[in-house]
């Protein structure tokens, strides 16, 4: 079934510019390997992986490197087949060092992937899937990486009656979800059905930009005739991709403040995480690698790659050829990723796409000014906080009184606020900073 939810959205946004074209028509390419894999443990959010291997053991792909520490984290599997060069701290896009395994891979090895139990999607309780997904070392590949097992366990006296599969992939310049939705559509399907077992969903919606209509179609056309699922196309806004927005936007259902989808008995999955669900568990194999856009006008072979986790950003840069005016690169999209700072990080699980920009588009530090009051901020901001009001308050540091009476913990950094600013206010940088401060109050 096919429904086109023309008129249906979130208040407030905004509208940059996409700069999807130039990747979105190239399909996905297997990336080289690099001469030598760098794999931070810490690659979800929750406690680091442990390690469980020793320097100078020889490792077979998809193989464990490290175990999971409880609940809320996820276990390493080894990208390629190669030789543990050494165990030491490696450095992070957060500009920390945490424990980390290097491995140089064997240079004859035809790289094939260890095969594992597989889980029979149609016997498998709720219970063995999501362990399964654990298992599997699975976080969420839109940039959260948040532990997936974790986000599908519907927690007792709640209930999931929508499945939402996010296929929005607002970001500006990447690609990644739209040719997985092209490329991979049996995966994704069969993903869905591992989904729907383990949340006892009673009905799933993909949901899409408009600005993706041949992949809405495509999967629109291929859905198997025993899944209760259809496809949903929302207007192209900033940032649609969002739970909280997506959720409104499709269902017309709203989060209440601190709230959780399964809070309004919704769960959602971004697309590419439910594409590897259903590429991983048939098999009982764990994640090794990930599918990302590099993009940007500083990039000369710009496209869609799957790539092995943890590749060095730098040999990644050096295969795809960048221009000599590279003033800064991202990962992640320009509007929600982090400029780098660090050319010796790798890649990771929750890395999206990788984003070049020249001397010529990056600002240079531009002047910031005082607030005008103009209200901008206010009208783009999709959750109606107030990132005037709030910006004031971090500059005075009055952190408890943005987190009790302007919901500072509600914003989730879109950045739009920043965008649309005419005085150059770094507005989500100061509430980053400043729910950082608040969550270490709390704990304490």
């Amino acid at each position: 079934m096919f429904t086109n939810q023309s008129n249906n959205t979130f208040n407030h946004g905004i509208h940059p510019p996409e700069n999807k074209e130039e990747t979105n028509k190239l399909p996905i390419r297997q990336f080289p390997f690099s001469p030598v894999i760098i794999l931070p443990t810490a690659q979800h959010l929750g406690k680091p992986s442990e390690i469980i291997i020793r320097e100078g053991q020889e490792v077979a792909r998809g193989q464990i490197l490290a175990n999971a520490t409880g609940y809320m984290s996820v276990p390493l599997h080894s990208p390629v087949s190669g030789r543990i060069r050494k165990i030491t701290n490696v450095p992070t896009i957060s500009g920390k060092m945490v424990p980390g395994i290097i491995i140089e891979p064997f240079a004859a090895s035809g790289q094939e992937v260890m095969e594992g139990n597989p889980v029979d999607v149609n016997h498998a309780t709720p219970e063995e899937i999501l362990k399964a997904i654990q298992d599997a070392g699975i976080v969420g590949l839109g940039g959260a990486a948040f532990p997936t097992h974790v986000k599908l366990k519907v927690p007792e006296g709640k209930v999931c009656e929508d499945l939402l599969i996010n296929g929005i992939e607002c970001e500006p310049f990447l690609t990644t979800d739209h040719r997985v939705m092209l490329e991979q559509a049996e995966d994704i399907f069969m993903g869905i059905r591992y989904l729907l077992r383990a949340t006892q969903a009673k009905q799933v919606i993909i949901g899409i930009e408009a600005n993706k209509q041949d992949a809405a179609d495509y999967l629109t056309g291929l859905i198997p005739e025993d899944l209760p699922l259809k496809v949903k196309v929302v207007p192209v806004k900033y940032p649609q991709g969002a739970e909280k927005m997506l959720i409104t936007s499709i269902l017309g259902k709203e989060i209440p403040s601190g709230g959780l989808p399964i809070d309004v008995k919704v769960v959602v999955v971004n697309v590419a995480t439910t594409a590897e669900i259903g590429r991983l568990l048939p098999h009982g194999r764990g994640i090794q690698e990930r599918v990302i856009t590099i993009t940007g006008p500083g990039v000369s072979k710009k496209g869609n790659y799957r790539i092995a986790i943890g590749t060095p950003l730098r040999f990644v840069l050096e295969q795809v050829g960048v221009e000599d005016t590279v003033s800064e690169v991202y990962m992640g999209g320009p509007m929600m990723g982090v400029a780098v700072s660090n050319l010796d990080i790798s890649i990771v699980k929750g890395t999206s796409g990788i984003v070049v920009f020249t001397e010529r588009e990056a600002k240079k530090d531009p002047k910031v000014y005082p607030c005008i009051k103009c209200g901008a901020c206010v009208d783009a901001c999709p959750i109606s906080l107030n990132p005037s009001k709030l910006g004031i308050l971090a500059k005075y540091e009055e952190y408890d009184k943005m987190a009790e009476q302007y919901n500072l913990l509600d914003c989730f950094e879109c950045g739009s606020c920043s965008y649309v600013c005419p005085s150059h206010i770094p507005l989500v940088q100061y509430f980053r900073l400043s729910k950082t401060i608040v969550r270490k109050r709390i704990a304490s």
